[in-house]
């Protein structure tokens, strides 16, 4: 099954005309419409009400437009991550999943999701979600179509995070949680991170101990996201497979640190187009729909031997820090500051990286 994907701006918190428009332009219907990643202009934190509004808006146009259910459209993964920091742009990257075939030989992005089993309180920070998580992304892969991990270039997922009545409803069953309520953000990202990466062969099953603290186990495709309106892990994966059908292919690298822009093109290389040497945004053209990036403050407060404060401020936070900055970059990298990225990268790519994935219109 071919996938269309759309890059539209976000004019206000609760503006859905960009996908409006796609439909009634005839690129997808509105029944078509499989998942959504976007970032929304609000503080990315615990209380950022503007994810809330965007989806509330998504949601309702593709009620409007479409003949699914309401209990169906709210099935359809919308991600959404708080924070424009910098340059960002409010934007969404809507896409759809068609009855089109491709041609044996050509090799195109596919599109596959799926629930985990669920995932309880104490399950965040061990093992246990690992496991989970594992199965979850051996579905999506499995709907997708997709055999070979190898051909896996993208997994967003969302997952739950710890809330104060979670942990007493844990206690009240003779259960421990792993961490505090305000660390589990993070922490829920990097065990997830490290189920993907189970799933996907790039490490062995880790220890209990290593999770969240052994950073050099990581994935090298994943983008997790945490929140408190469910308990599974949503996961939609994205890759290519060959006679798939449509005009976009999929591709991935790591940026090795915040200012590794080389990374960047990379990923859009590893999707299909070729670049000189030293690539810039014009040479890439319109091929470009959109890039993703997981980005995190480095631990060690070092940035190519140079000392970081962001880890020490505490009127802004490390979040917002980072964000800006890789945000700055890869709207330099491709010439567009509508770009994806988020924040909480343990065990999503390096230590003081993250993942890059590139989606490029080959068009064909």
């Amino acid at each position: 099954m071919a996938v269309e994907v759309a890059k539209v701006v976000i004019n206000s918190v609760a503006d859905a005309s960009g996908l409006e428009q796609c439909i009634l332009q005839n690129q997808f219907t509105a029944d078509e419409v499989v998942a959504v990643i976007g970032k929304t202009e609000g503080n990315g934190g615990v209380n950022d009400f503007t994810r809330i509004l965007a989806d509330q808006a998504f949601r309702s146009m593709l009620l409007k437009h479409g003949s699914r259910s309401a209990d169906e459209v709210n099935e359809v993964p919308l991600v959404w991550s708080g924070g424009c920091d910098g340059v960002i742009t409010p934007h969404a990257t809507i896409f759809a999943r068609n009855d089109k075939t491709g041609t044996a030989g050509k090799s195109r992005m596919v599109i596959g999701q799926a629930m985990s089993p669920q995932i309880f309180p104490e399950d965040i920070g061990r093992l246990e979600m690992v496991e989970k998580v594992a199965i979850g992304v051996r579905a999506a892969m499995e709907n997708a179509g997709i055999t070979d991990p190898s051909d896996v270039h993208y997994v967003q997922t969302k997952t739950p995070l710890l809330t104060v009545d979670a942990a007493i409803d844990a206690k009240k069953r003779g259960k421990q949680v792993a961490c505090e309520v305000h660390e589990s953000m993070g922490v829920s990202n990097g065990t997830t991170g490290l189920g993907i990466a189970v799933a996907l062969g790039e490490v062995d099953m880790p220890k209990a101990e290593e999770i969240c603290r052994n950073l050099d186990l990581y994935s090298s495709v994943a983008s997790c996201s945490s929140g408190v309106e469910l308990d599974r892990a949503q996961i939609v994966l994205m890759g290519n497979r060959d006679g798939a059908g449509g005009r976009y292919r999929i591709g991935h690298s790591v940026m090795q640190d915040a200012l590794d822009i080389d990374g960047i093109y990379e990923s859009i290389q590893n999707a299909g187009l070729d670049l000189p040497d030293r690539p810039r945004a014009s040479d890439l053209g319109d091929k470009v729909v959109n890039c993703f990036m997981k980005c995190e403050a480095d631990r060690r407060a070092v940035l190519r031997s140079r000392r970081q404060i962001m880890l020490d401020d505490s009127d802004v936070s490390w979040h917002r820090h980072i964000k800006a900055a890789v945000g700055g970059i890869a709207a330099l990298a491709i010439g567009d500051p509508a770009v994806f990225v988020s924040v909480d990268a343990m065990h999503q790519g390096p230590q003081g990286g993250g993942p890059a994935i590139a989606i490029v219109d080959l068009g064909e």
